[in-house]
């Protein structure tokens, strides 16, 4: 074991970011340039539906997927099926948008790609968890790499001039298998037998739900998703806003909240180690109000100022949630624990956010144009009640019955 913690540092962080930064590329070069793809092929009308197969299909697989790898497979082996599963549907999709196949038949095979797709970073963030140390210290600018991937995927689908063509879906493809082979390359660690019989719901994930029965991880959870409901405003009307403003090359503009966000993860390690978790993550949710208050004052600079503080916001609340996770979730748990999050935030979250945020815009429409200052202040509003729930709600201090828990961690967090 000594020997093994030794190549550490150099080989498995090589092998960790090189995983998180394929999976990045991957996914960008499908949801980034879906909504031109869509658009050029005058398939707006099932656009709204498109992006929202993603929530639907986190209320579904990453928990069934998850409990597999915590009970009957590899993770490595289950992220191995999913990337080629992954890649497959990705193509098919790609190709129905390019052939005028049925726009509900598009519809359905996109549905299909989401399923496969959705549990694939809950499994992948698994597998980078066990490997890791010290995750307070070391995850953060592993994970950075995975939004600097994020950002080379959207330069490749840029520079080969498929923003608005299904040869975007066909890279991201062959990326996903690209992501299934370097799985041969990860340890393959087997999750321990399960004792006695396994029941249906258990084999579904859904006895994650125990986990709730703890009141810090409930609120935790609880907040994450509250959060992502305003924050499902962000990515859709911000570039309009700014484009109002007189921005072109609005999606460049929108990338400095990746700067951030980067910067705010390869700062995080330190964070963890000196702060508390709870005034971590009421940092990021502070940080949300602001930039959604910044937003309301409907200035150029000011809006992207705000959409700066958007990768600080991110980091503080998102990152430090699948810590704390991490850090507070006993290991036979881990895969269960991270699904359970990815269903609350894209599952919940999402689905509401993507509905009410909607809603909310439609409201504030004039006929010379949206109420930006009342929509933005709106979501600032929500951000802070939010803040406000996790102030009260969160105590940091003891553990369940219910809900495993790690007792060497400090549960003074």
């Amino acid at each position: 074991m000594p020997e093994q913690r030794q190549t550490r540092p150099w080989v498995e962080y090589t092998e960790l970011t090189a995983l998180f930064f394929i999976q990045g590329a991957a996914m960008a070069m499908w949801f980034v340039p879906l909504t031109n793809v869509l658009d050029a092929h005058g398939l707006h009308a099932i656009k709204p539906f498109a992006f929202a197969t993603t929530a639907i299909a986190a209320f579904v697989s990453p928990l069934f997927f998850g409990a597999m790898a915590d009970r009957h497979a590899a993770p490595v082996k289950v992220l191995r099926g999913l990337s080629l599963a992954t890649a497959a549907t990705m193509a098919l999709a790609s190709l129905a948008i390019q052939l005028g196949w049925s726009p509900w038949l598009v519809l359905a095979l996109i549905q299909l790609h989401a399923l496969c797709s959705s549990p694939t970073w809950s499994i992948g963030s698994t597998i980078v968890f066990a490997r890791l140390r010290d995750a307070k210290r070391e995850f953060g600018p592993i994970r950075a790499v995975a939004t600097l991937g994020w950002m080379s995927g959207c330069w490749l689908v840029s520079a080969l001039n498929a923003d608005a063509s299904p040869l975007a879906g066909y890279n991201g493809a062959l990326t996903w298998l690209v992501v299934a082979a370097f799985t041969f390359l990860l340890p393959s660690v087997p999750p321990p037998n399960p004792a006695g019989i396994v029941t249906l719901g258990q084999r579904l994930g859904l006895d994650a739900l125990a986990l709730l029965k703890n009141r810090d991880h409930r609120v935790v959870f609880i907040t994450a998703a509250l959060f992502n409901i305003p924050l499902a405003a962000f990515y859709p009307y911000t570039p309009p806003h700014l484009k109002e403003l007189g921005l072109t090359h609005t999606t460049a503009w929108m990338t400095l909240g990746q700067v951030t966000e980067v910067l705010a993860m390869l700062c995080l390690a330190r964070l963890l180690t000196t702060w508390r978790l709870k005034w971590i993550l009421a940092s990021g949710l502070a940080f949300g109000v602001v930039r959604y208050a910044l937003c309301a004052l409907n200035g150029r600079e000011w809006i992207l100022l705000g959409v700066a503080l958007h990768g600080c916001s991110f980091t503080l609340v998102f990152i430090t949630a699948q810590i704390y996770l991490d850090e507070r979730i006993d290991p036979s748990w881990r895969a269960r624990a991270q699904a359970l999050l990815s269903v609350m935030t894209g599952g919940v979250g999402n689905l509401i956010g993507y509905l009410g945020t909607g809603w909310w815009f439609a409201f504030n429409a004039r006929p010379g144009g949206e109420n930006w200052p009342v929509f933005w202040s709106g979501l600032a509003v929500t951000v802070a009640a939010v803040l406000a729930y996790f102030l009260v709600a969160y105590h940091g201090r003891g553990v369940g019955p219910a809900a495993p828990a790690r007792p060497s961690v400090p549960l003074g967090n």
